[in-house]
């Protein structure tokens, strides 16, 4: 798969089908949108490709957004290639950017530089300085710069559609299990084992500790996970607290993750885990000894 940071396309890559959005955790509602450019491809012969931009735009403009992300790039990218999309051009978002005009967008980036057959948005796209630019501004300019709009209706689960945000939602609520189903996967969070203060080793349960960074925080509490590092031969069966650990006053949010039947050292490496379900909330404990007896009865469940 080809990334580009900048517009200038290879030859190879114009005149193609173009999808433009966040795509953040790639979820049915996207792959209902992938599928159908698939369908186009098949019967056209054309490539595929993805216009999105980081940081995402509301980010940019919302210093105070934090823990937002579903998935990091690098996750985005691998999901993307599974569906099909053979190039994604990843620009950078910047205020300079931001004041472009919506027709100056059209006829510049659009036009000139990627040139695509179809373009595929969602009907609520909006772009251009102070997001002026809407899809009925790109459908009145379809024959004037040579490109086709597509919009598919939205998916819909029990009437709500299918979106980023309701993903983001149900993770918040704790409801992991329909955020999976959205997602057509576990909901993974990819970081760096960092070197903590070694309580969980103290008290039996030796912890990877791993900085969430702008991932989304899903409810504090204890969750059923999976984990892999490269290192690692295959994925591991663990326990995972997300959160601010209360029974030891820390401020900062963090996610540990136990390990069943392993002892080697993963520090400085990446860890990917999968958060499988969601066990219990978050919870302060007067002791130490209390909160060891609490996580075993956690682990039962876990590993059950």
């Amino acid at each position: 798969m080809k990334i580009y940071k900048n517009f200038s396309l290879s030859k190879i890559h114009k005149n193609s089908i173009i999808l433009i959005g966040n795509f953040d955790g790639v979820h049915l509602g996207h792959r209902k949108l992938f599928n159908l450019a698939k369908k186009y491809k098949k019967k056209l012969n054309l490539k595929i490709g993805v216009l999105t931009f980081e940081p995402m735009p509301k980010i940019f403009f919302n210093k105070n957004i934090k823990n937002y992300k579903i998935s990091n790039f690098e996750q985005k990218k691998d999901l993307l290639k599974n569906l099909g999309v053979e190039f994604i051009i990843n620009k950078k978002f910047n205020l300079n950017f931001s004041k472009t005009k919506s027709i100056d967008f059209i006829k510049n980036i659009i036009y000139k530089k990627l040139s695509p057959k179809f373009i595929f948005v969602s009907n609520n796209f909006r772009f251009g300085n102070k997001r002026e630019g809407d899809v009925r501004q790109l459908i009145k300019y379809e024959n004037t710069f040579g490109y086709k709009i597509i919009k598919p209706e939205p998916l819909k689960n029990k009437n709500r559609i299918i979106s980023s945000s309701l993903v983001r939602d149900l993770l918040e609520k704790g409801n992991l299990k329909k955020a999976n189903k959205l997602l057509k996967r576990n909901w993974t969070i990819i970081g760096k084992v960092e070197q903590g203060r070694k309580i969980g080793k103290k008290i039996g349960f030796p912890t990877c500790n791993i900085d969430i960074k702008d991932y989304v925080l899903s409810k504090p509490g204890v969750y059923a996970v999976s984990a892999k590092a490269k290192s690692l031969k295959s994925k591991l069966k663990g326990i995972a607290n997300l959160g601010f650990r209360p029974t030891f006053n820390q401020k900062k949010l963090l996610l540990e993750v136990h390990l069943f039947n392993y002892s080697g050292n993963l520090y400085n490496k990446y860890l990917s885990v999968e958060f499988i379900k969601f066990i219990r909330s978050e919870k302060k404990f007067r002791n130490a000894k209390q909160l060891q007896k609490q996580i075993k009865k956690d682990l039962l469940i876990a590993k059950r």
